[in-house]
């Protein structure tokens, strides 16, 4: 029984190891922004998309760099969408991005952020392949690491945008939230195998990659908030104010 007792535990043991190396894939941390300062995003990681016309999805917000719109105070990143009529627009928001500051192929993303609530809102955490440029979308390659819709509390949105699969035919899934109004991590793990979206460590949309799809290639990480478009639905015109808080962003391989 003592012999069969110390196999049982020898197996345990290498599965528990095997487990922590599998954990560890992409365990080097390369990047990040911890928001341990004041005032805008550090230049040196984010620069800013500016301007409205709808993005290709009909928004309603107008981006810009405005410290109502976008800054980082008590350790948080703060992405605000404000009510209020601004060069056409009926928002305004921000869309910081790290593209052609800090870009990567393959490796582990992790996010700690909080959404906002209210009909409309369309807070985003989310990558593009940095030859969008040249290539253009879908062809670069798009990662949703996180979407949420103010309409539905309780879904998170995963979603991979290529050719073929793109729009309403995107290689998707979902997954319930109890409260996205609370902070919980949305990650990535991207490798030449596979790409795998998580909520708090959860995995629960895995696409197999290949040479096939554009995700073997450097892709750069966006945050914005959104407001209203063919995806946010029609904005309750009680939403005054919403905002995305970030704890941070890492990024490891």
């Amino acid at each position: 029984m003592l012999k069969i007792n110390n196999l049982v535990l020898l197996i345990l043991l290498f599965l528990l190891k095997q487990d922590t190396f599998a954990q560890r894939k992409y365990n080097k941390l390369i990047w990040s922004d911890e928001f341990n300062y004041h005032g805008a995003p550090d230049s040196s990681k984010w620069g800013y998309e500016i301007g409205g016309n709808g993005w290709g999805n009909n928004e309603l917000e107008y981006y810009t760099d405005h410290p109502q719109n976008v800054v980082v105070k008590n350790g948080m990143l703060d992405i605000t969408a404000l009510k209020e009529d601004y060069k056409g627009s009926h928002y305004t928001s921000a869309r910081i991005l790290t593209k052609g500051k800090f870009s990567f192929k393959y490796g582990r993303v992790e996010v700690r952020a909080k959404l906002p609530s209210g009909v409309g809102t369309w807070p985003a955490i989310w990558m593009l392949g940095s030859n969008i440029d040249s290539a253009n979308w879908p062809a670069c390659g798009e990662i949703d690491i996180m979407e949420h819709l103010g309409r539905d509390m309780h879904t998170i949105y995963g979603t991979l945008h290529y050719p073929e699969h793109f729009g309403d035919h995107a290689n998707g899934k979902t997954i319930r939230i109890k409260d996205a109004t609370q902070f919980h991590v949305y990650g990535l793990e991207w490798s030449p195998g596979e790409i795998k979206i998580s909520l708090d460590g959860k995995v629960y949309q895995t696409v197999k990659n290949s040479p096939d799809i554009p995700f073997n290639q450097n892709f750069f990480i966006i945050l914005n908030e959104a407001m209203g478009g063919n995806f946010g639905g029609p904005v309750d015109p009680k939403v005054t104010k919403a905002t995305m808080e970030v704890d941070y962003v890492r990024v490891y391989q």
